[in-house]
């Protein structure tokens, strides 16, 4: 029956049950974080990030080999020194923010992959790259439970100021000082999810598990909560089809899941019931009525 090949695999074994639990986690947390990188016309700035912490993860790697604790740590270091840095460049000189973050993450991917290149083989490359996710073992799901925890925990302490500053940035500065201590705490919860997305699905594909859900819910659902609870639940569809797809036609686990998450996207595009291209299409027609 359909409900067995459905089931069966995260019945039968264990790497596939590890699997499933480590996206969830990742979900969880990333998903209400890329919904509001989407209000606040940050979305490339994950992708900018996700590259940035690479230099500081390969650097324990170089130290410690595949080390959890030491990879993480180099990864959070590395991700807050470029953002610190591209919001200094920014505020010091003419260059905008998009363009300075764009100039750190190139140059922070290509001393990344150099850096893994040193010490490492192509497979540890691939590793750093695109993650395994089968390959989740007991200290990386603490972690990725630990980040969630924590990300979900930090976000009640500054929803307020935070979804403030989404709609009207500059009335939260007239009224409160906490614009800027919440834009920091902000890019930490970014980096902290992308360097707990790193070790299941790598540099390149960490913040599509972020960002895809968050998009395929702003054409489902108009007010923040029910956007952040569709991101997550299209992440969670997501995570669970991709890794069946893999499972099925051994096609790599983090690609399929991002691929996925890609086809709930087009299909949100022509059927989403905000701003889809069969609704928007039928409204005119009543309208011409």
């Amino acid at each position: 029956m359909i409900v067995d090949y459905l089931v069966a695999p995260f019945v039968e074994f264990e790497f596939m049950r590890r699997a499933l639990v480590g996206v969830l986690a990742l979900v969880v947390a990333g998903a209400p974080i890329g919904v509001f990188l989407m209000l606040r016309r940050m979305s490339l700035m994950g992708d900018a990030m996700a590259h940035a912490i690479l230099p500081g993860a390969a650097v324990g790697f170089l130290v410690a080999g595949l080390n959890l604790f030491a990879m993480t740590a180099g990864g959070l270091i590395a991700g807050l020194v470029v953002a610190l840095l591209a919001g200094l460049v920014a505020r010091t000189t003419g260059l905008k923010e998009d363009a300075s973050l764009a100039a750190f993450f190139l140059i922070s991917l290509a001393l990344g992959v150099t850096i893994v290149s040193i010490r490492g083989t192509n497979i540890d490359l691939l590793h750093f790259l695109f993650g395994n996710v089968l390959g989740l073992d007991d200290p990386t799901l603490m972690l990725a439970a630990a980040i969630a925890t924590i990300s979900l925990v930090a976000l009640a302490l500054i929803w307020r100021p935070l979804v403030l500053e989404c709609v009207d940035p500059g009335f939260l500065r007239s009224v409160s000082r906490a614009g800027a201590p919440v834009h920091i705490a902000f890019l930490a919860l970014v980096v902290l999810n992308l360097v707990g997305g790193f070790h299941a699905l790598g540099t390149l594909l960490a913040v599509g598990v972020m960002m895809v859900p968050a998009v395929v819910a702003r054409f489902w659902a108009r007010d923040l909560t029910s956007m952040i609870l569709t991101a997550i639940a299209a992440g969670f569809v997501a995570g669970y089809c991709g890794l069946l797809l893999s499972f099925y036609f051994g096609t790599p686990a983090g690609p399929a899941i991002i691929l996925v998450a890609g086809v709930l996207y087009f299909g949100s595009i022509i059927f989403g019931r905000v701003g889809g291209l069969a609704r928007n299409v039928f409204s005119r027609r009543h309208l011409e009525a």
